[in-house]
């Protein structure tokens, strides 16, 4: 009996531990680059000021909607995933879940994050049926298109329309820019990202902008990048934000690009993949700058 129970709970941690790894619960750079542009509006919509109820659901729900995404993308990818030598231990991959269970957990954790959104206005609870969408989509458009980084930035960034549709019951331009801007910063990152797995996207026929960009590819880069922060001038301008805000969009751009000098100059797997994790550090670099610009 004994050595049954023991079996028993050597499984339940095996399969705790594959889930664990299913939402990357150890590697939150994914959370964090979707929580940015979610927080970049809400402090916005709310002068600076967000109430606690607002930064506990968006906190809380972009961790679980983030996590759901990474279990729709395994699921999606399972095909693929033991041909790429980054992927290739994921937990579906490795058979350490099966579908079954990976659906279980993606469905448990968007239905988590629909009852938190339920605490907001009607718009807000309606624009995030799209938001699980666009999470839902994005695994799939690899397969057809070049562009799935757009589509990850779209998913990514409407946080963005929500946490300002949340504060003010209204989509307007603003939040619509700082949308826009998340689309150009994603397809950057992601590009970056996918700059490790070239190779084997080839061989096994999935598409990227890091494969469609080619050799232009970072020259496509700094185009985003400079994209990304024209767009969050913008929304700045028509916030009213004063020059710390835009010292700060600045700098980040800076930094930005050299982060992509940075990969031309050692294009090796290391070293792309410190510059997509970078790019989690200074998402919040930008917030602290909307923070201090509107509260000093």
């Amino acid at each position: 009996m004994s050595t049954a129970i023991n079996m028993s709970g050597a499984l339940t941690i095996k399969k705790l531990e594959a889930v664990s790894d299913l939402i990357r619960l150890p590697k939150q750079h994914g959370t964090l680059l979707v929580l940015w542009p979610a927080l970049w509006s809400l402090f916005m919509a709310s002068d600076g000021r967000p109430s606690l109820k607002h930064l506990v659901i968006f906190v809380l729900g972009t961790f679980l909607m983030r996590s759901a995404g990474c279990a729709i993308n395994d699921i999606a990818d399972r095909r693929f995933d033991g041909f790429v030598d980054r992927t290739k231990t994921r937990p579906i991959a490795s058979g350490r879940l099966n579908v079954k269970e990976a659906l279980f957990v993606f469905i448990a954790l968007s239905l988590l994050a629909f009852i938190l959104v339920l605490f907001l206005n009607p718009l807000t609870i309606l624009l995030s049926v799209a938001g699980i969408i666009l999470a839902s989509l994005y695994p799939f458009v690899k397969r057809f298109s070049h562009f799935p980084q757009t589509v990850l930035g779209m998913a990514f960034g409407w946080g963005a329309i929500m946490a300002w549709s949340a504060v003010k019951g209204t989509v307007e331009l603003i939040p619509a820019l700082i949308f826009l801007s998340n689309i150009c910063w994603s397809m950057a990152y992601d590009t970056i990202y996918a700059l490790m797995d070239k190779e084997d996207d080839v061989k096994i026929g999935v598409k990227s902008t890091a494969l469609f960009f080619g050799d232009n590819v970072y020259a496509a880069l700094r185009l985003l990048y400079l994209g990304f922060a024209a767009l969050l001038i913008l929304a700045g301008y028509f916030k009213g934000l004063g020059p710390i805000y835009f010292a700060g969009v600045i700098i980040g751009l800076f930094a930005f690009l050299k982060v992509v000098s940075a990969v031309k100059k050692d294009p090796t797997r290391e070293t792309a993949f410190k510059g997509f994790t970078m790019n989690a550090i200074l998402g919040g670099l930008v917030l602290l700058f909307i923070i201090l610009d509107m509260n000093l």
